[in-house]
């Protein structure tokens, strides 16, 4: 994910309330405050693809269709020529 993708993504309200509900989550679970940004970091690496695909599935089809105008040369391919076999 690129960072102007991550920073329009955090504008979000809905994925501001994710990382705060993560964030609670996972310092019921510490024991303690693990921190704003650690809670963003997390989110952001184990949940945002998957909060992108439910919530913002038109944005990622485009994103997915400029990743394939840029896609790489395909290999030549190495099959051999067959052989026709007379048959008498």
């Amino acid at each position: 994910m690129k960072i102007t993708e991550i920073r329009e993504l955090l504008k979000d309200k809905r994925v501001k309330e994710e990382i705060h509900k993560h964030l609670w989550i996972e310092s019921q679970k510490a024991g303690y405050s693990i921190g704003l940004e650690r809670a963003t970091d997390e989110w952001l690496r184990l949940y945002a693809e998957g909060w992108m695909k439910y919530n913002l599935p038109e944005k990622l089809l485009k994103v997915k269709k400029e990743k394939s105008k840029v896609s790489k040369p395909k290999a030549p391919s190495k099959r051999k020529a067959s052989k026709k076999v007379a048959k008498k």
